[in-house]
């Protein structure tokens, strides 16, 4: 038998972190970066597709998605 031993984690089972309208969202968001529409809090275009996620994460806050605090 080996010294060490592994613990045994908890794995979620049918339990989603985002849901689905959440993840429509960041897709809206994600096509607008694409088309140079979306626009970040101070005006400036968004090029960086973290920070769109980021935004689309944000919206889906502000309309009631299941989503995980920051």
């Amino acid at each position: 038998m080996p010294a060490t031993r592994r613990a045994k984690t908890k794995t979620r089972k049918g339990t989603r972190k985002y849901g689905k309208s959440a993840s429509k969202t960041v897709a809206s968001a994600m096509r607008r970066r694409k088309r140079g529409t979306l626009r970040s809090g101070s005006g400036g275009k968004v090029t960086s597709r973290k920070q769109a996620i980021a935004i689309g994460l944000s919206e889906a806050r502000r309309k009631g998605a299941k989503v995980p605090r920051r």
